[in-house]
């Protein structure tokens, strides 16, 4: 019985260590948004337009880094708030370093499934966002009507006034 024990263990155990990065690492990291000012509206899509969050800052989000089987994933964030110019961020995943562990390991199994399958094999490239919004220096000013006496006009643009009679 013990004969057949060790060899059935460690098939398991190569099986169970055979994908690197699902076991080292994750398939979802943190993205922490911080904006000044404070309190900005933060919505995050991801590479087929489908909302993963809105919220606001500052916020700690859960990001998926694999978008299907060999595909990473890639977010759009955008900053808004009254008063400030828009900001558009680009998040994007990169190959994980824990990826290749499943060549030393002599993982198969992790290299061209598990892990490629879960999106271990990808990683959060951006941690931490912290963007400073630009005021909006435009003010819409709202049409208004002066009425003026005809020496209150300045000389130069008497010549463009037309007379009503």
């Amino acid at each position: 019985m013990k004969r057949i024990f060790k060899p059935v263990t460690l098939i398991a155990i190569v099986i169970v260590l055979s994908s690197c990065a699902s076991i080292v690492s994750s398939s979802s990291w943190p993205l922490t948004v911080k904006s000044t000012p404070v309190g900005a509206n933060v919505q995050i899509t991801n590479r087929n337009g489908i909302s993963v969050f809105n919220g606001q800052t500052p916020a700690t989000i859960l990001l998926k880094s694999g978008s299907g089987f060999f595909a990473s994933e890639s977010y759009m964030l955008k900053l808004t708030l009254d008063g400030y110019a828009e900001k558009s961020i680009q998040v994007n995943c990169n190959l994980n370093g824990w990826y290749f562990g499943n060549i030393v390991f002599g993982g198969l199994i992790g290299l061209l499934i598990v892990d490629p399958a879960t999106g271990a094999m990808y990683r959060l490239e951006t941690r931490y966002i912290d963007e400073t919004l630009t005021a909006n220096t435009v003010t819409k000013k709202e049409p208004s009507l002066k009425i003026m006496d005809i020496n209150e006009v300045p000389q130069d643009m008497r010549n463009h006034l037309v007379s009503l009679k």
